[in-house]
């Protein structure tokens, strides 16, 4: 199915058969030191809900942890005392999202995180409501790992508050966090792109506004505009386990 859109007065198609999932599954990879993730039959009396105990279906409980085991969409109820749901907030499903590819910068104290004037240079043009951070170098290795006690990359304060100068309403990257893994719980990029102060949403909090992190975008992706599908389940959370996907847009 081809679908014919237009943004900022260019007209684009777009092939709905072809789609890029930039999601990690959930369980392939850790962060955090999150619950481990769990899929195993239910079991009642003599009852087992596997077909290969002889059940007649499959019928399993699942132990998960959204933020810790895989991709996952997040909305400001992470760091609210109301903690709101994804659900409640992501009314939209679909934008036009711009894919940028940013090498990342070691600090004196050994840490990785993506600066403003990298980032900057890798944008094209105004901004759309989505945007979709690839981080260089970018190993396969992002499918499989386990963050906990490493101390990945993250933002500079200063891309976020970049970012919702720019509109970006909605910001998907492959990391654990945007915050430092260890910072005293200060959270301060996630502070920013909510608009929240300390755990109160403000009248002018971004509430509708999401994070997802822990994307993967392989290499044979390139950078550009693309048409973002956000899919998430209808769990009450302030994350839940997502699936975004991209669709190439070409210039009719």
């Amino acid at each position: 199915m081809i679908i014919k859109l237009e943004y900022q007065g260019v007209e684009y198609s777009c092939d709905l058969s072809k789609p890029l999932d930039i999601s990690i599954p959930v369980g392939r990879v850790r962060c955090f030191y999150a619950t481990e993730y769990l899929a195993k039959p239910y079991e009642s009396g003599f009852f087992i809900g596997s077909v290969n105990e002889g059940a007649p279906v499959n019928f399993y409980d699942l132990q998960l942890n959204p933020h810790g085991n895989g991709t996952h969409t997040e909305c400001l109820g992470h760091i609210t005392k109301v903690q709101e749901s994804v659900n409640d907030e992501l009314k939209e499903y679909h934008f036009v999202a711009q894919l940028i590819s940013v090498k990342l910068s070691e600090l004196s104290n050994g840490d990785h995180i993506v600066q403003l004037e990298e980032l900057k240079d890798k944008i094209q043009g105004d901004l759309p409501k989505a945007l979709i951070v690839r981080t260089l170098p970018n190993s396969e290795e992002k499918l499989t790992k386990d963050y906990s006690g490493t101390n990945p990359p993250y933002l500079d304060v200063e891309v976020m508050k970049f970012l919702v100068e720019s509109g970006v309403e909605h910001l998907l990257l492959d990391l654990p966090s945007v915050d430092r893994e260890v910072d005293e719980g200060k959270l301060l990029a996630h502070h920013v792109f909510w608009n929240v102060e300390g755990t109160k949403k403000k009248d002018e909090s971004r509430q509708h506004c999401t994070i997802t992190e822990l994307i993967y975008v392989p290499d044979s992706v390139t950078d550009g505009l693309y048409m973002l599908n956000m899919q998430i389940p209808s769990i009450e959370l302030d994350a839940v386990p997502s699936k975004p996907v991209l669709y190439a847009l070409v210039v009719s």
